[in-house]
């Protein structure tokens, strides 16, 4: 049984109607998806994407959720691969669902999402809830809004999930044929083309048919090392030169940065050859504001009212330094954690380096001893002058 089959079982509507959103948008999706990561050019784009994101860990006020979340989120995937997996539906779908499993105190015990083919919003006792449907598979899975985490990229049209990405498909199939026009280009330059013509009156078909397959098989192949044809004076070749036209190196550079700017990545992204700086800037405008939306929802669909009010929340950090050169790594341990500014610990974990067991304490170079605060020094002053006093 899959695991989706559980949850069938589990949510079985008999009356619903179709949930209308404001504006009277009908809550009804189909997923561009497969069609996108078809293409090696967007594979070459989202990978780096999915790769970068992978690096951040789950912190909870729970640890067990922690510890789901960071070592096996379901049945499927490591922390770091349900990551990937997440930011590659969001990139490809604009859209990520993740389904909540839960036990039977309603805690959340797995993370599943959701490679639907299509979804439909629909509406029950009041309630929203999401119906599935699965390439190859004929049963619907319908779950509750509140049981899924939803991720939303160009966020527009509909409350419910963000636009699709049909204006991309239109720009990889004119760059398709642009890449086969100039495949079919080559293949037509690269045989020998003519008319032979024989100066024989009268040829039937079948001798004229023998005397071009004759022509073809001795000369026209592989084994015409040299490249040279005899005719005799019955017989007469005209070249034909082939010049198809084609896009220059210009024009399909200019689309595959079309590609690039639509998913925020360049060529030294995709061929990871950054600078530290580029690295930084990369993690702000197109990692960091990611982990912020999937923190933020899963800490809403986990975690109730009651328990966000005591500060229960589901974090996902990636340590900057994570991402910078090692040269960078060892400048800022000697401009911060010799003062104080981190632990040994924390600069080992940015450096993918196990914990030790006293790297948890602050280090402080005697020359950057903390000074007392400014109220402090006056006080101590003030009681320095009144015990003169006294003594005079």
């Amino acid at each position: 049984m899959g695991i989706f089959e559980r949850f069938r079982q589990r949510r079985a509507l008999q009356r619903y109607s179709n949930w209308k959103e404001y504006g009277g948008y009908r809550a009804s999706f189909t997923s561009f998806g497969s069609d996108l990561y078809a293409s090696e050019l967007v594979r070459s784009c989202i990978r780096p994407l999915a790769e970068f994101t992978s690096k951040a860990r789950a912190t909870s006020s729970d640890p067990r959720i922690a510890a789901v979340l960071t070592r096996r989120p379901n049945l499927y995937m490591n922390g770091p691969e349900f990551l990937k997996k997440v930011r590659t539906y969001y990139e490809l779908r604009n859209n990520c669902l993740i389904l909540i499993d839960r036990d039977d105190r309603g805690r959340a015990v797995g993370f599943y999402p959701v490679p639907y083919a299509e979804l439909e919003g629909l509406e029950y006792n009041g309630h929203l809830f999401i119906r599935f449907t699965f390439r190859g598979d004929r049963d619907p899975l319908i779950v509750a809004w509140d049981d899924l985490a939803v991720l939303r990229k160009d966020y527009n049209q509909s409350d419910i999930v963000g636009d699709d990405n049909t204006v991309l498909i239109r720009k990889l199939q004119l760059l398709t044929t642009l890449n086969e026009g100039l495949s079919n280009a080559v293949k037509a330059t690269a045989n020998l083309r003519g008319i032979l013509k024989s100066t024989k009156s009268m040829l039937s078909d079948e001798d004229r048919k023998n005397q071009r397959d004759s022509f073809v098989s001795d000369y026209m192949n592989l084994e015409n090392e040299g490249g040279i044809a005899s005719l005799d004076a019955t017989q007469e070749f005209t070249p034909i030169e082939m010049k198809p036209a084609m896009a220059n190196a210009e024009q399909i550079k200019e689309f595959r940065e079309d590609v690039y700017r639509f998913f925020g990545v360049n060529d030294k992204i995709v061929m990871s050859s950054m600078s530290s700086d580029e690295i930084e800037a990369f993690y702000e405008m197109r990692i960091e504001p990611f982990l912020v939306d999937l923190s933020e929802e899963l800490t809403s669909k986990v975690f109730s009212q009651r328990q966000q009010s005591f500060d229960n929340r589901i974090i996902y950090e990636a340590n900057k330094l994570q991402f910078a050169s090692i040269t960078k790594k060892a400048d800022v341990y000697s401009k911060v954690v010799l003062y104080g500014g981190m632990t040994i610990n924390e600069w080992r974990l940015g450096c993918n380096l196990p914990p030790v067991e006293w790297g948890d304490d602050p280090i402080i170079r005697l020359d950057a001893a903390q000074q007392p605060a400014a109220g402090q020094n006056q006080d101590e002053n003030t009681e320095g002058s009144d015990e003169n006093a006294d003594q005079e």
